[in-house]
């Protein structure tokens, strides 16, 4: 009989689907491709994503509000909306202003007034991510596809350095389960280019990094050194615009909570379990004989209390 975890893997396959004609992307969408396909200075990047972030109050910010908030000069936001094809700032406002107004409209609090306090914010904004990732997922099509690539690469590397070391460790500890050769890379500089080269002389031919913010030029660095070296780089982060984004063969976004004194990655970390379920999707039979050896492994050792 199965084990719950083979089960889960098993019941939780995910089932290939796209985007119909007949579905309205969200507005959040809608503005990250209103600023998508086009080559930003790190100053515009810095306004494309506070806009994208705060959509429903930055659509009614007077330029001079919004520079400050961003920190930025009132120029940086001229250029900015110039860069996208705007005649200036307050044309590039009255096209962000609909779709402000239209998710608002379509918030569950709408026309409410509701009284929070500090931890619920921070809920409720991961409860925002988490909705904007079920949204991306409406198309699993490419989810699929990034799992069906790391599987195949053996070895399989895993990159997280500083604060996204623990999202690294927790998708490298599951993916041994369902993969016979996962490298862990949490250390940058030589230690990260020697153990990425050694990945690629080894047969691998991807890398998975995560890039959680504030965003390090060392992650930036050693996905370089992965390229230079012949793999292909998937990365999972929050922001989809920047260096680490151009840098990367895929890139899955996934916001995090930034309420609290330091982030929150549940939306992060239920993209990395889709990731991981697709894997096991790629190769069941393989996936089901580890979960069989794991399983008989961990109880010849007792390794978990009893129910």
């Amino acid at each position: 009989m199965p084990s719950g975890q083979q089960a889960r893997a098993q019941a939780s396959a995910i089932t290939p689907g796209g985007w119909s004609p007949g579905t309205e992307p969200a507005p959040g969408d809608k503005v990250r491709a209103l600023f998508g396909g086009h080559r930003l200075s790190p100053a515009q990047r810095r306004i494309a994503q506070y806009i994208t972030d705060h959509l429903t109050e930055a659509a009614f910010l007077s330029i001079t509000d919004l520079a400050e908030r961003v920190g930025v000069s009132q120029p940086s936001v001229t250029r900015f909306a110039s860069s996208l094809g705007f005649s200036g700032y307050p044309a590039l406002r009255e096209a962000l202003q609909p779709l402000a107004l239209s998710a608002v409209a379509g918030s569950p609090d709408a026309g409410e007034e509701t009284r929070r306090n500090e931890l619920q914010a921070a809920v409720d904004a991961e409860i925002a991510n988490l909705a904007n990732l079920r949204r991306a997922f409406a198309d699993t099509d490419r989810v699929l596809e990034i799992g069906r690539e790391l599987a195949h690469s053996v070895p399989l590397t895993i990159l997280g350095l500083r604060i996204s070391v623990s999202l690294a460790e927790y998708f490298a500890y599951a993916a041994k389960r369902i993969h016979p050769d996962v490298r862990l890379v949490s250390r940058g500089g030589s230690v990260a280019y020697d153990a990425l080269l050694q990945s690629r002389e080894a047969g691998g031919t991807w890398v998975l990094a995560f890039a959680m913010p504030r965003h390090s030029n060392e992650t930036l660095a050693a996905m370089r050194a992965a390229r230079s070296t012949g793999l292909r780089v998937a990365l999972i982060t929050d922001v989809a615009l920047g260096p680490l984004v151009e840098e990367a063969d895929v890139a899955l976004t996934a916001g995090t909570g930034s309420r609290l004194v330091f982030d929150s990655y549940a939306a992060p970390g239920v993209l990395s379990a889709a990731i991981l379920q697709a894997m096991a999707d790629a190769d069941p039979e393989r996936t089901q004989l580890r979960l069989e050896k794991y399983e008989q492994a961990a109880d010849q050792h007792d390794f978990f209390l009893e129910p």
